[in-house]
């Protein structure tokens, strides 16, 4: 076991949260303070130098499921790094021993012949590359000692548990079940199997060393059953799992040993899709029981990042791969375990891998949507959010007040990501969301995109929804239908609702329907020919938007693996056709676009490998496309948020920069420096103008709180008011996570 070391930081304890008054957010490129969040008021803050997080560390609780050990480093990071650093209390399950072929050497490599194959003893070499890893970016000390014991979770087994003595709120569990020891080819020993029903029980693989003292076999059933058991002991606000819906390969599966096991072949490991597969099953169940804090769930791409543009910056690499060379063993530390200190097969190349350099980049399976908070009827702000797998929405108490009032759910069951909000001509809020179904015995495993209208609104300005209509997807075939990208939509100046997504195939499907009127078929935009493919299968990425001119012309935007893509209607009503190919650089993650006075249209997004926020646009007289500005470097990576504010051409920008942390600017010729807010949050943040043209910020904590902050007064150059944090879900009000 890794030796002890100095003791680390101590347990972050509940801090009062400090009020009063003055701007909170300052321009990164001088010196200035920020203020803590407040229901009420705001205070001036400490300088730069002594930041703290605007969210209480007692109030968030995360659980990463992952498949291998290190699944967490290769594509969590940095947002594991940055959860761990918080002192919020954290538990990584690994569901497999990531036994592999045994041998603990590159592959490829002269040693690797010369290993002597042992399972057990290389299962128990990447637990302890693990433990140092995590050690490091708990305490810095990778030698820090760890506990182990075995803990009984679900009655009749035993899973290995570890806890950091110098940080007790940091765990890691390891269910020790054996791995598909092969990325794609059909296994009838291997979680996929297990989940497809093809195996009726999986043996777990004791690592050497192990607390847990003999092995088990798991049913389908008893796995879900550990992991909804492993929340209800966590009771997490952030629930964070591989990716459940890969995108499949041109290349075909070699022939199945069980025709269950026959299907597609994916960019992603089976066990990172089948790991997804039982998280979700688990979060049914557990949301099933009516328990008590309804989880944000986040989704991180796995080796499909390989072939897809780099969207982190170098420093952002660099920092990734550090821990991972640490987990690698290429600093031979000693540990005083003969079964190794790590995993040589990732050894000290994690930032220089390849073709296959994962390091590069973090990407979220569900993009963030640029719609999530929009302005009401009567100039109220309305926010929307996914928490529990339901939809909830935040309304401003009174227009341009800035305060929330407390979260109401509007329905929903197993949604995903973020939700995508259009107002109507009429006033009425229409959302749109993608959802998980899961199989059944009457019941395919599918995805499908689903709709909710407003049908009313309360007194205090909250609207209510009916009930969830289901928009099916492009590819009705269940399988294919799993890799549907997730909505955008506009609603046409006639009240025609106009929905997009990603489809199987790489296209764009498109569903309208008239006012009053019904649902047209699936189609697909045409086109546009010459796109940038994903090693020739898809050949749009997700991350779309969409909308509608001052003249009416509708637009959709997206990324594909060499420039971004445009559809724009010739004429008003009419569907988007390929607009002239944009020649725009190469897009790192989602586009986000917003209309601006005399047809003008604008996008941002962030550039491959730099990581840096662009801003282009179009000029309808001219039709072609041009980058007009770039906003500062602050790395981060993900979706820009993008909102006109105000008159004119004038807009307000928000993102992730690599500390995790929320990013805002104005702009209207060129951006102003970004101004920098310490909250952590999930997804994208949101951007709009209030009532009284003012902008206003809003973000979705890790504590599943919505926080807003908005500008002083409306112009370029005026600063945010501080934060304000609005109540919790109502199931959340008064529990304690477990």
């Amino acid at each position: 076991m890794p030796r002890s070391g100095p003791p680390g930081p101590p347990i972050a304890r509940r801090r009062l949260l400090q009020v009063a008054g003055g701007a909170v957010l300052t321009a990164t490129a001088g010196a200035g303070v920020w203020a803590w969040l407040s229901p009420d008021v705001t205070r001036p803050a400490p300088p730069a130098r002594e930041q703290e997080s605007a969210e209480e560390p007692d109030d968030q609780v995360f659980l990463h499921v992952i498949a291998h050990p290190d699944d967490g480093l290769f594509f969590m990071n940095p947002n594991l790094e940055q959860a761990i650093r918080s002192g919020a209390r954290t538990v990584t399950v690994c569901l497999t021993g990531g036994e592999s072929d045994g041998r603990n050497a590159p592959r490829g490599s002269a040693r690797h012949g010369t290993v002597v194959p042992d399972r057990a003893a290389f299962a128990r070499a990447r637990v302890n590359g693990l433990l140092a890893a995590h050690a490091r970016m708990a305490t810095g000390d990778p030698g820090a000692v760890w506990d182990a014991e075995a803990r009984s979770v679900l009655r009749g087994f035993q899973v290995e548990v570890q806890t950091l003595r110098a940080a007790p709120q940091h765990q890691l569990v390891f269910l020790e079940l054996v791995e598909a020891r092969a990325v794609y080819l059909p296994r009838a020993v291997s979680l996929r199997a297990l989940w497809l029903g093809a195996a009726g029980t999986l043996p777990t693989l004791r690592p050497e060393g192990s607390p847990v003292q003999r092995e088990f076999r798991y049913t389908r059933d008893q796995v879900t059953d550990t992991l909804a058991a492993l929340l209800d002991w966590v009771r997490p606000t952030v629930v964070r799992t591989l990716d459940p819906n890969a995108v499949h390969s041109p290349k075909e599966l070699p022939p199945a040993p069980d025709p269950r096991l026959a299907g597609l072949r994916y960019y992603d490991h089976q066990d990172h899709t089948a790991s997804a597969h039982f998280t979700q099953a688990a979060l049914a169940r557990y949301w099933g029981r009516g328990r008590p804090a309804p989880a944000i769930v986040e989704n991180y791409l796995g080796y499909e990042m390989g072939a897809l543009p780099h969207d982190l910056d170098l420093p952002a690499s660099r920092r990734k791969a550090g821990t991972l060379n640490v987990y690698g063993w290429a600093d031979h530390r000693r540990c005083g375990d003969p079964a190794g200190c790590g995993d040589r097969k990732v050894g000290g190349s994690a930032l220089n891998g390849g073709p296959r350099n994962w390091t590069r980049s973090t990407r979220l399976r569900a993009p963030g949507s640029n719609a999530w908070v929009r302005p009401a009827r009567d100039g109220r702000l309305v926010a929307f959010a996914v928490l529990g797998g339901a939809a909830y929405c935040w309304a401003e108490t009174a227009p341009g007040s800035g305060r929330f009032g407390a979260p109401e759910r509007a329905g929903g069951e197993m949604l995903q990501g973020q939700l995508h909000a259009v107002r109507l001509p009429d006033g009425a809020f229409c959302l749109f969301a993608s959802r998980t179904v899961l199989p059944g015995p009457d019941t395919d495993h599918c995805r499908e995109l689903v709709t909710a209208r407003q049908t009313a609104t309360r007194r205090d300005g909250v609207p209510v929804f009916g009930e969830w209509e289901s928009l099916g997807t492009p590819d009705p075939e269940p399988v294919r239908s799993l890799e549907t990208g997730f909505p955008a939509a506009v609603a046409a100046p006639d009240g025609t609702l106009h929905v997009f997504a990603r489809a199987w195939d790489g296209g764009i499907g498109h569903r309208s329907r008239p006012r009053g009127g019904v649902w047209t078929p699936w189609g697909r935009l045409e086109g546009p020919a010459g796109v940038g493919t994903l090693k020739a299968s898809p050949q749009i990425v997700d991350g779309i938007d969409a909308c509608v001119d001052d003249g009416g012309l509708l637009h959709v935007v997206a990324p594909s693996a060499r420039t971004v893509q445009h559809w724009v209607s010739k004429e008003p009503g009419q569907v988007p056709r390929p607009g002239a190919a944009t020649g725009l650089p190469e897009p790192a993650g989602p586009v986000s676009v917003v209309p601006l006075p005399g047809g003008l249209v604008r996008i941002a997004y962030r550039q491959a490998e730099t990581a840096r926020v662009l801003i282009a646009e179009r000029q309808r007289a001219i039709g072609s496309w041009r980058v007009s500005a770039q906003c500062e470097r602050a790395g981060g990576y993900g979706r820009v948020a993008l909102a006109a504010a105000g008159s004119g051409d004038r807009m307000v920008l928000a993102a992730r920069d690599d500390a995790g942390d929320v990013r805002v600017a104005m702009a209207q010729t060129a951006p102003k420096p970004w101004q920098r807010c310490r909250l952590a949050h999930s997804a994208a943040a949101g951007v709009a103008p209030d009532a009284a043209g003012r902008a206003v910020l809003v973000a979705l904590g890790n504590d599943g709180r919505l926080y807003a902050a908005r500008q002083h007064r409306a112009g370029q150059t005026a600063p945010f008011q501080g934060w304000r944090v609005q109540a919790a879900p109502p199931e959340r009000s008064g529990g304690a996570p477990g």
